[in-house]
């Protein structure tokens, strides 16, 4: 694993899946999200959970990966969720998503039955022997991954030097994860749809997973604060926090905003906006909401 592949920074957006009204992946608009972050700057592009990924077949899991590999063309880093509720699952999963071109993967923890600190050890260490790439941590408010499990699994593997920290609240997750990991070889991403970017900047974190809807002003944000315009950064993440709040509703209802304003701003065609079921749908009201703060924010 080289130095260059364990030295991710910055903005690295989750993709939204582009369906039509019969669940079809158009993947014509798979492509254009892809250009479209590249050219707004991102460090890197994620196919995750956000992307409804648990929603689609293996065949469909690999057909998104590799258009996406296809779409970059080595220019930014492409991460792939392999995560899955055995370790052999998660193992197939990692070595085919290798095997397609995935620079990196991004596991959660198995959730369906409950287990312990050292199963979920023996879980991660089990995957990262199989692939020789970095591997990000998913720590999620339904898969926890508490920062001593994170610091016991990169003592016990190179690949696992990343975790992306994502349990409210991610504030002094980071900060614990900063005290405890000493000389280890982990570093910090945000995620949670880059609620609180700055702040985990501002305490360690090298970067954040947001979703698809303004990679633009992610990498604002993002520019700002290694430029050392902190208050700048704050300033944009402050203006933009109307609409990171409706971003940040639950699963099934996001899946639908984030393709519906993916649609606003021209980047998906108006029947790319579908999401398979089972699933929440904003009303009328909602969408009328969202269009009122597009135009505010000068986003449409």
């Amino acid at each position: 694993m080289s130095n260059l592949k364990k030295s991710f920074q910055g903005i690295f957006p989750i993709l939204s899946t582009p369906s039509d009204k019969n669940g079809n992946i158009v993947f014509e608009d798979l492509r254009k999200q892809v250009e479209w972050m590249i050219n707004n700057g991102v460090n890197g592009v994620g196919i995750a959970i956000a992307s409804e990924i648990y929603k689609y077949s293996e065949k469909e899991r690999d057909e998104i990966l590799s258009t996406v590999v296809d779409q970059v063309n080595g220019r930014v880093i492409v991460v792939m969720n392999t995560g899955g509720e055995s370790t052999d699952l998660s193992i197939h999963y990692s070595k085919k998503a290798i095997e397609l071109g995935a620079d990196a993967l991004m596991i959660r923890p198995a959730t369906f039955i409950p287990t312990t600190f050292q199963e979920n050890i023996n879980y991660f260490t089990e995957i990262s022997k199989t692939v020789k790439c970095p591997i990000f941590m998913q720590d999620q408010s339904s898969a926890q991954i508490s920062p001593t499990l994170a610091i016991e699994c990169a003592k016990r593997s190179d690949n696992l030097c990343y975790i992306k920290v994502e349990t409210p609240p991610t504030i002094p997750r980071i900060m614990e994860l900063v005290s405890l990991k000493a000389n280890e070889n982990i570093k910090i991403f945000g995620g949670a749809g880059g609620a609180y970017c700055v702040e985990e900047f501002s305490r360690g974190s090298i970067g954040t997973m947001p979703g698809s809807t303004m990679p633009d002003v992610w990498v604002k944000i993002w520019n700002n604060f290694m430029s050392g315009e902190v208050e700048e950064a704050y300033k944009i993440q402050n203006r933009f926090s109307p609409l990171i709040k409706i971003l940040s509703q639950t699963l099934g209802l996001s899946a639908f905003i984030y393709k519906y304003i993916m649609i606003r701003r021209g980047i998906f065609s108006e029947d790319s906006g579908y999401v398979r079921g089972p699933s929440l749908r904003p009303d009328n009201l909602h969408f009328k909401e969202i269009d009122m703060l597009l135009e505010e924010l000068e986003l449409i």
